[in-house]
């Protein structure tokens, strides 16, 4: 069965991605990692990242996979040094002096190669092979006839992983220079300000006399986005992508919240595990896009698996996210009776219809009849992010489980 890789932008999403069916998660220090806006983690953070996902039978996979200038390799050598002997899984890599570094100084983690390497041929996966490698994270760019072609020309000894959910990037496999031309942070080294999502105007014509006198032409009512990409989702591709030959299904979103890596980890598990169950019984279950649909996301595609990576079609109509369900709160403890304490997350009242999320189960509908507040007295509300309260559930839940907004 192939792995189920999530994201971790922070220790409260690993618990979250771990809880709900990942086989393995990809996390960054702090720095050398392509989401340098992501809460990432701290080396002791990242000590302890890697013992708790190990207790439970989890790899922990580091991003490296910026493209460091000459100055900052010194600092890469020091972090390197500091965390080889960590226990870490792999390092996912891109630039050949940070494989080669690597190799030097932590010769026992294994290199898997980012998708910024671009690999669209088995020529190449061969030849990252011979420099050590033992994954490769192939472009998104490729179609499911190439992956299958490129899985038939290499050595079974070496992984495929591939983007299966979350946000696409317009230029090649995110080898983008628009931030950097724009707003001077560098998308190539973990700083991108994601300029292909910003709404911009087209002119088809200014009279050289009449500068101006601008005629502007707008895509659509919403506005022109002419760069940004919808969202990949391939949760109606299942049987597909397990006969690709692909040996690791990637989440992409180490940006988004804890409740997104629950619920996309969760609905992608669940599929697969159907999969596998029975393969020639299988039947796409609806209910999985609806929770797909549940968190925050753009429009969502099958990216390039099927089609030609120059359709029109690839790139989204609508400014900003297609928002998800309010995430209320996580239950910390729940007596055989229903009673729950939970943790809120976002302002929820009592009577409120809402949703419990559990590990390999889909949304259960409920209502929320009353709350308390630490001291046992009633309350209407919780109103403030963080608070610890009490409420009476009509069925008991379990530490972790998610409890979000209902019927929207």
């Amino acid at each position: 069965m192939p792995e189920l890789l999530s994201p971790a932008g922070n220790f409260e999403k690993m618990k979250a991605a771990i809880l709900y069916g990942a086989d393995a998660v990809y996390l960054a220090g702090n720095e050398f990692g392509m989401r340098a806006a992501a809460d990432n983690f701290t080396f002791e953070e990242l000590c302890e990242a890697v013992k708790y996902a190990h207790e439970r039978n989890v790899k922990v996979y580091l991003t490296l996979n910026t493209m460091p200038r000459t100055t900052e390799y010194p600092r890469l050598r020091a972090f390197l040094d500091k965390i080889k002997d960590i226990g870490l899984d792999a390092f996912i890599v891109a630039d050949i002096g940070v494989i080669s570094l690597c190799k030097e100084l932590a010769p026992n983690v294994q290199i898997h190669i980012s998708t910024q390497a671009s690999v669209v041929s088995a020529q190449t996966c061969t030849a990252f092979q011979r420099m050590g490698a033992t994954r490769i994270v192939l472009s998104r760019e490729l179609s499911f006839s190439e992956i299958k072609a490129i899985r038939s020309e290499i050595s079974k000894e070496l992984e495929l992983e591939a983007f299966i959910h979350g946000a696409m990037c317009v230029a090649y496999s995110g080898r983008c220079l628009l931030s950097n031309h724009f707003v001077g942070r560098d998308g190539n080294r973990g700083a991108c300000a994601q300029p292909c999502r910003w709404n911009y105007k087209l002119y088809e014509a200014v009279e050289e006399k009449r500068l101006d006198d601008r005629l502007g032409i707008m895509q659509t009512e919403h506005g022109t986005f002419t760069y940004s990409s919808r969202d990949l989702c391939m949760i109606e591709h299942i049987p597909e992508l397990c006969e690709s030959g692909i040996d690791s299904f990637k989440i992409e979103g180490r940006m988004k919240s804890a409740y997104y890596a629950a619920v996309v980890t969760n609905t992608y598990r669940m599929a697969i595990d159907k999969y596998y169950a029975s393969p020639l019984d299988y039947k796409y279950d609806p209910v999985y896009m609806n929770e797909l649909c549940s968190v925050s996301h753009r429009e969502y595609d099958t990216g390039f698996f099927f089609d030609d990576p120059m359709s029109d079609a690839k790139v989204t109509e609508f400014k900003g996210y297609i928002r998800e369900k309010a995430y209320l709160a996580t239950v910390l403890s729940c007596d055989e009776n229903g009673v729950a304490t939970l943790v809120q997350r976002n302002k929820l009242i009592a009577g409120q219809s809402a949703e419990i999320l559990s590990p390999g189960k889909t949304g259960q509908a409920l209502t929320i009849t009353e709350l308390y507040n630490e001291s046992g007295e009633p309350i209407e509300s919780a109103p403030h992010p963080g608070m610890i309260f009490t409420a009476k559930l009509p069925f008991a839940v379990k530490p972790g489980d998610i409890l979000r907004g209902g019927g929207e």
